[in-house]
């Protein structure tokens, strides 16, 4: 068994620094050497701003053409083949033409290509995202309002190309929004939001959001018509109202979603099974789709049974406009959503991949990039786009090392939009959701989550379920914004109510561990170790008070007040002391007849005696004294004596008591405060509490584990003084213990504890 021995001496902070040598000059520079600094302008410091707000400068020329080439352009192009589809399905989520969906394919991309920092992250279209653009567009842009009426009848049809219209302009203009929230944040460094979602939300969230993804797809699978809702339960009702029509389900749609759906899960497994056997994965949805094409057009699927297609897609790319901002008031809500849900599965990916290949991915550089891809692609008539992991799975497995094969990806698209798009105008639309709900299993297979959570922490499965029933019953934006509040909620509670607890020294060792938990952990006599598991501070500085008299048994309050009565009493019980003294003074003044006085009694005087002076004047007697001089200063020697046994009764019997409780109670305890990381006014004040408040009780405070920064903080605020000396403050709990022990006991007594 190895062991070690370390022979120091007891130190306190007063001491450590002096053998550590504290530096307690200011660390950093100066506010006004920063602004200096931040206003100099060098050629070796304008190219490294450069670089770092546009990382391709600093990485494509030192791009290894032998090295990656190849990789790049097969990952590439096996991207491309996922985006064809993929753009196309997920257009129909945010309730737009699939064209759309080919465009957020392509100008994204570019965009990310020059400003992202990620070399292994797909970015385009995503199934969460899709539907929330598409929750915003259909809000703003029902059915309702387009349509038209045809003579006699009053129901009408819809005007789709002009519904359309509009929900690409409220599309786009939520995609500005979007790119405008993401860009102002990262220039303000505020990467760090994304860690405010927490995994356990982030995982919840998505499998809620994709059950809105899997229900909004039921109608293309049916082949019904149904009705959309928004707001809460939405969910709830579109359920019930497809389920109300499947009387009109049409027979050969429901066939067509099922073989393509058969055909795609086959595939699928078979790729994962044999991934590493296969140079690049079976690209079985760009298959089902340039299958279902040709059967329907040359089938004549559309007339013979009325089949729901794609329908028209232009050739060519369409010039940019610019997004209406008058809407930015009714969705400004949702674009903050869509920014910070979108940021956080970017990132949440590009740090995976990162650390897998070993870089570094810059959290505030990709709010900016994903922003300027957002605020750019709407421009060009795209829609909000976030990495999806399908596609940056396939980009790192078919061997891509950087963004290049984004640009090769983007080539291909560019390719199917100018010439091969609309060769795809009579897929159908079933066919498209298909393969959205075979790419919903990554995200259902997070229901797994649920067990594990279980077994490890039910905290964070609490907040996984808040989350995904939240997100289920509240629509996504609303979900979202509660299960946020609910997160850190948790870690205000877990902050709130930390674990109290006593140490006890396991023996022969400077170990100090809970005695609730360590049976060899035993306390030490008349010493209390006393620690909170979370940082001290505002919320929980009460609790925190009330915890320390509750483990170590002492009840302040009640001792304060009963040192106060006994105090009164005693102070009664002097006053009391002194005006007997007083009285018996002039009683001993009046018979000091020795040198001035002699008896003379007559018979009136035998009940009263009188002493006579010198003048002949007489004083009166109780009636308890006796004629005699003996008999007078017995009396007097009885009352003095009676009084001082008394006295002499009442005291022997307090310090009996207080030696007795001296012996019973704790005479020393020690905060040991390892696990506070700060200390607000509220911490201050409530630790000058406790040391003034069991000072008086006459219990020493001693404070344990500070941090420099939490020494720098109590220093501050003049924690330190004549009544709380820094020589209270001890570097361990050890030496504390030491020190104790070599104060309050003999020598004899000090409990033997081994030095390490």
């Amino acid at each position: 068994m190895d062991s070690y021995v370390v022979q120091r001496e007891v130190l306190n902070e007063v001491r450590l620094e002096e053998v550590a040598q504290r530096d307690t000059s200011t660390t950093g520079p100066s506010v006004g050497e920063r602004l200096k600094e931040f206003s100099r302008c060098s050629l070796p410091k304008l190219k490294k701003t450069v670089q770092r707000w546009v990382p391709v400068l600093d990485w494509l020329p030192k791009y290894p053409f032998r090295e990656n080439i190849l990789g790049d352009v097969a990952s590439g192009c096996s991207v491309a083949i996922m985006h064809l589809p993929q753009g196309m399905a997920y257009a129909l989520l945010a309730s737009l033409p699939p064209v759309f969906g080919l465009y957020t394919s392509l100008y994204p991309v570019l965009v990310y290509f020059i400003f992202g920092t990620s070399r292994h992250i797909s970015i385009g279209t995503f199934a969460v995202i899709s539907i929330m653009v598409g929750s915003v567009t259909e809000r703003l842009g029902p059915d309702s309002n387009f349509q038209v009426n045809n003579g006699t009848n009053t129901t009408g049809s819809v005007d789709i190309d002009a519904r359309d219209a509009y929900r690409v302009k409220i599309a786009c203009s939520l995609t500005l929004l979007v790119g405008i929230f993401q860009i102002l944040l990262g220039m303000v460094k505020f990467g760090f939001v994304v860690n405010y979602l927490s995994e356990p939300l982030v995982r919840g969230y998505t499998t809620g959001s994709a059950c809105h993804v899997f229900v909004s797809q039921l109608k293309y699978i049916f082949g019904v018509t149904s009705s959309r809702y928004n707001g809460p339960l939405s969910l709830i009702y579109t359920v019930v109202d497809i389920c109300r029509r499947l009387p009109q389900t049409k027979i050969p749609e429901l066939v067509v979603s099922l073989v393509a759906l058969a055909v795609l899960i086959v595939v699928k497994e078979i790729n994962g099974c044999y991934s590493k056997k296969l140079p690049f994965p079976i690209p079985i949805e760009l298959i089902v789709v340039i299958v279902a094409t040709i059967i329907t057009h040359f089938g004549g699927l559309t007339t013979l049974y009325h089949i729901d297609v794609v329908g028209e897609i232009p050739s060519g790319l369409n010039a940019p406009q610019a997004p209406d901002v008058n809407l930015f008031s009714q969705i400004i809500g949702d674009a903050f959503a869509v920014a910070i849900v979108g940021y956080a599965i970017n990132i949440s990916l590009g740090k995976t991949f990162a650390l897998k290949h070993g870089y570094k991915v810059d959290s505030n550089q990709e709010l900016v990039a994903l922003g300027l891809s957002n605020s750019i692609g709407a421009c060009f008539q795209c829609y909000s786009v976030t990495s999806s992991l399908s596609r940056s799975l396939v980009q790192e497995s078919t061997g891509g090392k950087t963004q290049v094969a984004g640009v090769i990806s983007s080539i291909f698209v560019l390719i199917i939009v100018l010439k091969i798009g609309s060769l795809f105008e009579d897929l159908p639309k079933a066919v498209l959701s298909t393969i959205v709900f075979v790419n919903l299993k990554g995200m259902f297979k997070q229901f797994t989550d649920v067990p594990q959570l279980w077994r490890t922490n039910q905290v964070d499965l609490l907040v996984w379920l808040i989350t995904f029933v939240s997100t289920i019953l509240l629509n996504l934006d609303m979900g979202l914004a509660v299960s946020i509040g609910f997160s850190i909620l948790t870690v205000i509670f877990r902050t709130q109510l930390p674990r109290y607890s006593i140490l006890g020294q396991v023996p022969g060792t400077d170990l100090y561990l809970e005695t609730e938990t360590y049976k060899q952990a035993k306390e030490i006599r008349g010493i209390k170790i006393f620690r909170s598991s979370s940082t001290i501070y505002y919320t929980n500085a009460e609790m925190y008070l009330d915890a320390l008299q509750e483990k170590c048994g002492i009840e302040i309050g009640k001792l304060l007040t009963a040192k106060k009565k006994e105090e009164a009493r005693v102070k009664r019980q002097q006053e009391k002391q002194k005006k007997k003294e007083k009285k018996l003074a002039k009683k001993q003044k009046r018979t000091n007849y020795q040198s001035t006085g002699s008896f003379t009694l007559t018979e009136s005087q035998r009940k009263e005696p009188t002493i006579l002076n010198e003048n002949g004047n007489g004083n009166d007697y109780p009636s308890h004294m006796t004629e005699t001089k003996g008999q007078i200063n017995w009396a007097y020697q009885h009352d003095a004596a009676t009084l001082e046994t008394d006295s002499d009764t009442d005291n022997s019997q307090i310090e009996d008591e207080a030696k007795g409780n001296a012996n019973q109670k704790t005479h020393s305890i020690i905060l040991d405060m390892s696990t506070t990381n700060f200390v607000d006014t509220v911490t201050i004040k409530t630790l000058k509490n406790i040391f003034r408040d069991f000072g008086e009780i006459d219990i020493d405070i001693y404070v344990t584990g500070c941090q420099a920064c939490v020494i720098e903080q109590l220093e501050k605020a003049d924690f330190f003084s004549n009544s709380i000396p820094k020589s209270r403050a001890f570097v361990t709990v050890h030496d504390a213990v030491l020190h104790i022990q070599k104060q309050n006991l003999p020598e004899k007594e000090i409990t033997c504890i081994t030095q390490m």
